[in-house]
């Protein structure tokens, strides 16, 4: 069994680089990687292309990368808790693409399992349909949402064994698992590191087979 190489923080936000597609996991910063995006955001690096459920707080988590402007673009499901993100789009600072969040986790998931897209009412008749492809099938009207995918993948688990094996604590989960299959690169903030064979496999979330590299916090 492969170990997976634990870095430091510092390690792990050097792999970042501008304009790199970076999936981000946590739900109003909850389950997300709070330390690799505090260093993140002191090594400064610019022109991020963020994919994630939301941007959290101004002051925590992802909404610290919107606020010291290192985003170039954002994907999300909401921006409503973080005013900064808001503004940004509205002067133009900031590429926003609001996604519905069943279909923002689905694309995630095809471009994690290598698919081409996937059909869904959701959005019809809206501005969500702007630009997209429609496609009938049996006389009913879909639109066609294409995968993500991601250079680089941040997401946090509460215990990581040395394998990169993952467990979630309850809400944590949240959009942590998806955004590791659909990333060339995955790095992994664990709350807790053990040794391979200390928890029972069916209690991982997460296969080792995904992650690149363990930060230990």
């Amino acid at each position: 069994m492969q170990l997976k190489p634990i870095i430091s923080p510092e390690q792990a936000v050097e792999k970042i680089k501008p304009n790199d597609r970076v999936m981000i996991g946590g739900f109003m910063a909850t389950g997300s990687p709070l330390n690799v995006i505090n260093h993140l955001v002191d090594l400064g690096t610019g022109e991020l292309n963020i994919i994630c459920t939301d941007t959290g707080y101004a002051d925590k988590g992802i909404g610290q990368l919107i606020s010291s402007k290192q985003a170039k673009s954002v994907k999300a499901s909401h921006i409503g808790l973080n005013p900064e993100t808001g503004r940004q789009m509205n002067t133009g600072e900031l590429e926003v693409e609001l996604i519905p969040q069943g279909t923002l986790a689905e694309r995630i998931r095809c471009g994690g399992a290598g698919m081409g897209g996937f059909l869904t009412k959701t959005g019809l008749g809206t501005m969500v349909e702007e630009g997209k492809q429609k496609v009938t099938v049996e006389g009913e009207e879909y639109l066609l949402e294409m995968p993500l995918t991601a250079d680089v993948a941040l997401i946090k688990a509460s215990i990581v064994d040395k394998a990169g094996n993952c467990i979630f604590n309850k809400t944590t989960k949240n959009f942590n698992p998806l955004m590791a299959t659909a990333a060339k690169l995955v790095i992994v903030e664990a709350e807790q590191v053990v040794e391979v064979g200390d928890v029972e496999a069916d209690r991982f979330t997460l296969p080792g087979t995904f992650v690149d590299f363990i930060v230990a916090v």
